[in-house]
């Protein structure tokens, strides 16, 4: 297995441990250091594998930090569908915790769909949040991540 060459960028905020460790175990057969970008308030004090960047605690912070620093081929793992607008056209492949793999063309329809949810729940509507987060979701997102790194190192 020939190394990866890009970045693995982790949004590490809200990203549940299942998934932590799924990329621990992808990084030793793909040969890559993944970065976890996390802001003060959510750092831990255990020692962990991987490159951890803290970041100030102010919103949008990690963000800012994985769109400035990722490049094309590069791999971002998080849930933010603004932030996976902002990466897709820079040719950031973005993979959600659940295993969504973004895709350029429906960010628009995403976007939308984030931005109807918002509006319901400033008007006074609740819905009931995501499902909790499954070992299903997790090897939805091995299969799809390890997929993306296989086709990102081909090329």
């Amino acid at each position: 297995m020939e190394k990866f060459i890009g970045n693995v960028f982790v949004d590490a905020d809200a990203c549940p441990v299942l998934i932590k460790d799924e990329i621990n175990k992808c990084s030793q057969v793909y040969l890559f250091e993944p970065i976890y970008v996390t802001s003060f308030a959510h750092a831990s004090n255990t020692e962990q594998p991987g490159r951890w960047i803290l970041v100030d605690a102010r919103p949008e912070e990690v963000d800012m930090y994985i769109h400035n620093h990722s490049k094309k081929k590069d791999i971002v793992v998080t849930q933010d569908h603004a932030l996976a607008s902002l990466l897709i056209p820079k040719g950031v492949y973005v993979i959600t915790p659940r295993g969504k793999h973004f895709q350029e063309d429906e960010m628009e329809r995403v976007l939308h769909e984030r931005y109807l949810s918002a509006k319901a729940r400033r008007s006074g509507m609740h819905s009931k949040g995501p499902t909790k987060f499954t070992k299903e979701d997790a090897k939805r997102f091995h299969t799809v991540f390890c997929e993306i790194l296989s086709n990102v190192e081909g090329n």
